[in-house]
């Protein structure tokens, strides 16, 4: 089956999402250690082709490059490198950790499980790449 997958790069941590077949939604799947996320989507790529990859970029509020944007700059030509045939498309990502805090309260997730920032980072990852998908309908 087809799938776009959407990152949340981070310089410890990847959230990691997927697109239903059809392309309408976004699920998280994991976060992964960042060492690991090539490894980890190569795996992926075993069960499904991946169409796509959606990868958060971070923006200042003023739509300028924020000082992690540096990190995921660095991740793109790796993840070229693994996946050459497969586009990649950035996605601003300012306000996914909020949101993402916020659909965790909204879904009822004890503050316990909502402090959990490997939870955060799948959700992120997951409302980045909605984002793209509804923008592309």
């Amino acid at each position: 089956m087809q799938r776009t997958i959407g990152i949340d790069y981070g310089s410890a941590r990847v959230g990691v999402a997927q697109s239903d077949p059809l392309g309408i939604f976004a699920s998280p799947l994991e976060t992964v250690p960042t060492a690991k996320i090539i490894e980890y989507l190569k795996n992926l790529a075993h069960n499904d082709e991946i169409v796509r990859f959606v990868l958060g970029y971070p923006l200042n509020l003023d739509g300028s490059h924020a000082s992690a944007a540096s990190d995921v700059d660095a991740f793109i030509p790796r993840l070229q490198a693994a996946f050459p045939d497969t586009p990649i498309a950035l996605e601003d990502e300012r306000f996914t950790s909020v949101l993402a805090h916020r659909a965790m309260i909204d879904g009822g997730m004890k503050k316990s499980d909502r402090r959990d920032k490997m939870q955060v980072d799948k959700i992120s990852a997951a409302i980045i790449l909605q984002g793209y998908l509804d923008r592309k309908k």
